[in-house]
């Protein structure tokens, strides 16, 4: 299990992020249009993993804002935004908001997510939601960064993540 912080509260997670070089677990995530999706669909492209609470929170919507701009220019990268959102509510951020280059999926439906990845908030008054968390995955399918980060209220490492592309 791993820790982060809500405002001044810590809080506990189901887990712990798939360290840097080993081999990325595979998932089952609700897509816009209600279709499972998996992490093997993307096989062949860097992927970034851009994890979260809710659409519905600020900085949240910040970060998928902030990787849809900084997708474009990443050549063979796809940004994945997970949270346990409904799908529906992923669709109609993304159409208020323009987002075209991030593929918003929903781990609602299962838990094979959360279970993979640690990433789901065990206490505190987001229990049951993913904390803040980025995770880059390679072409071959290897774990190459990880960041969980430390405040839920803070926005995660961009440049890091990028970078980690090579």
């Amino acid at each position: 299990m791993a820790q982060t912080k809500l405002g001044d509260n810590t809080v506990n997670t189901s887990g712990n992020l798939p360290p840097v070089g080993a081999t990325a677990p595979d998932f089952s995530l609700a897509a816009t249009d209600l279709k499972d999706v998996s992490l093997k669909e993307y096989a062949g492209k860097n992927v970034i993993l851009n994890i979260f609470p809710s659409i519905d929170t600020r900085v949240c919507a910040m970060s998928v804002r902030e990787f849809n701009k900084r997708a474009t220019g990443v050549k063979n990268t796809v940004v994945l935004s997970v949270s346990k959102d409904l799908p529906f509510a992923h669709k109609r951020f993304c159409a208020a908001e323009g987002i075209e280059n991030v593929v918003m999926l929903s781990d609602f439906r299962n838990k094979s997510f959360s279970n993979n990845y640690g990433t789901e908030m065990t206490d505190g008054g987001m229990a049951g939601l993913h904390a803040r968390a980025i995770v880059v995955i390679d072409p071959s399918g290897k774990v190459k960064h990880t960041e969980l980060v430390p405040v839920i209220g803070q926005e995660p490492n961009y440049d890091a993540a990028i970078e980690a592309l090579g």
